[in-house]
């Protein structure tokens, strides 16, 4: 399987509206209801992609520690679940629950809010800031399956830090890199 970038959707954008379900909870949820007044991370991922279970252990960690202070995190997995059964609703919700995640695991069936973000890969991270602004689109670290640089979160941890105290973040970022979604035929 290919690695792919992600887009880099331009900074400044508005985070795209959407109403998911989540697979933990089982309650439709919107942005509008999830979001923070201090940060918001959106992010792409999914069950099976080895780029995904590569970084999950620390992403996990990161998500849960800085939900504590104020950033919102938001899991969505746009997967085409017949042709990927590892990435179905009732797998994602125990991997959830499996794993401690302190945030919603949400399912886009459409691919509708996959391609409003222009997400392209797994992991592909958003993050936005209080007005729900992008400040952040870019990789969690230089850490791949494929090389030996451990996997520490610092790309993804260095902008919640600059986003929940509302500094500058620079706009030089790397592209995220992952498996590409799997679009629906």
């Amino acid at each position: 399987m290919a690695a792919v970038p992600s887009t880099m959707m331009p900074l400044g954008t508005i985070a795209p509206d959407f109403k998911l379900p989540d697979t933990i909870s089982n309650k439709v949820l919107s942005l509008q209801e999830l979001k923070s007044d201090k940060a918001t991370l959106v992010m792409f991922i999914c069950n099976h992609c080895k780029y995904v279970k590569h970084i999950h252990g620390e992403l996990v960690k990161i998500a849960n520690e800085y939900s504590i202070q104020g950033l919102s995190v938001i899991a969505i997995s746009s997967n085409d679940v017949l042709n990927f059964p590892e990435d179905d609703p009732k797998l994602m919700k125990e991997l959830g629950l499996k794993s401690g995640y302190k945030f919603p695991y949400l399912y886009d069936e459409t691919q509708e809010v996959a391609k409003a973000y222009d997400a392209a890969c797994t992991p592909d991270f958003f993050l936005f800031d209080g007005s729900l602004k992008l400040v952040y689109r870019g990789q969690f670290d230089d850490s791949r399956p494929s090389n030996e640089i451990p996997v520490t979160g610092k790309d993804l941890q260095m902008a919640i830090e600059a986003a929940l105290s509302g500094k500058r973040i620079s706009p030089e970022q790397r592209p995220s890199i992952g498996c590409n979604i799997k679009w629906k035929a």
